[in-house]
């Protein structure tokens, strides 16, 4: 196990604050070191000061995608709650990384403009949302973003718009990267019907996903020309547990947290999922839930 070295600077973190209380899954034990962030030049100052001190950090959003190891993470966890919000008659959404996707794709919908209305019902940050390239309903971040606020690991601020950054299904070029997404601009469109298009979204997944339960979305990218869920179903595992992880009976590709589950029990029911799909359907799935392991590298 590293040591962290301590410095004056870090006497402004809480210690051992529990992340199972910052996660839609509910797992994970204690952050060494933690902070919120509602400030844009705060960030700029602890990016840096992470780099200088060696300290490994993991950027939090609403935590719908992310599985803490059960020892905690051995480093700084940073919750990004950069929550402006800032929009024009032209069409253009400024918002920071912080600010709800869900709530957003509301907002947008509610007041005429379509392109986010899928956001409705993502348990998601803005920020996770371009950092996965979060998508559903045929459509994904990448598709109504114009550029992004991003604070490089040496507290540099700069605006990239989105031609010169790459997203692919669930990917972004975020993902390779040691610094911070501090907000987006979204262009969208005027359209009468948005508000309804958004409402038929949430009703659709209210009935199909296992909302209340904790988890952390879906578990796997869907393969090319199938969809995860359907082959999990088909390999017979829905309401298969290990521990207190269990395959959802409502959704296959959710695994929830449905009896105090640790971190070991959903990997190792991720794994039991992949090798029976592999098995029966010789398909093998890759999984977009981030595991954060105890000892961290510097992410995104």
């Amino acid at each position: 196990m590293s040591q962290i070295n301590h410095s004056p600077h870090f006497d402004v973190f809480e210690r051992q604050r529990s992340l199972k209380d910052l996660t839609t899954f509910g797992i994970g034990g204690p952050a060494y070191y933690f902070i919120e962030v509602h400030e844009i030049a705060l960030m700029q100052h602890l990016l840096p000061l992470c780099h200088t001190y060696n300290l490994p950090y993991f950027i939090l959003g609403k935590g719908s995608n992310s599985l803490f190891d059960d020892r905690g993470f051995h480093g700084l966890v940073i919750a990004n709650r950069i929550n402006f919000l800032n929009h024009s008659s032209d069409g253009l959404w400024h918002v920071g990384a912080g600010y709800s996707f869900s709530l957003l794709g509301t907002q947008t919908a509610k007041q005429g403009w379509t392109g986010l209305e899928f956001a409705s019902g993502i348990p998601a940050s803005v920020g996770g949302a371009v950092f996965m390239n979060a998508g559903a309903n045929g459509a994904a971040t990448a598709d109504a973003l114009k550029s992004v606020d991003y604070i490089t690991s040496e507290g540099q601020l700069i605006c990239l718009p989105k031609e010169e950054l790459f997203f692919d299904y669930r990917t972004s070029w975020f993902q390779n990267q040691k610094g911070a997404i501090v907000g987006a601009t979204f262009e969208l469109q005027p359209l009468g019907q948005a508000r309804q298009k958004q409402l038929e979204i949430i009703q659709y997944r209210t009935k199909t996903q296992p909302y209340g339960e904790r988890s952390a979305g879906c578990v796997f990218r869907n393969p090319e020309g199938h969809h995860a869920g359907a082959l999990i179903e088909k390999s017979g595992l829905k309401g298969k547990k290990i521990g207190g992880a269990e395959v959802s009976s409502l959704h296959a590709n959710f695994v929830i947290n449905k009896t105090e589950a640790s971190a070991q029990d959903v990997l190792a029911l991720i794994q039991f999922i992949n090798q029976e799909v592999k098995a029966q359907m010789g398909i093998t799935l890759e999984h977009e839930i981030r595991f954060v392991p105890y000892e961290g590298a510097n992410d995104s």
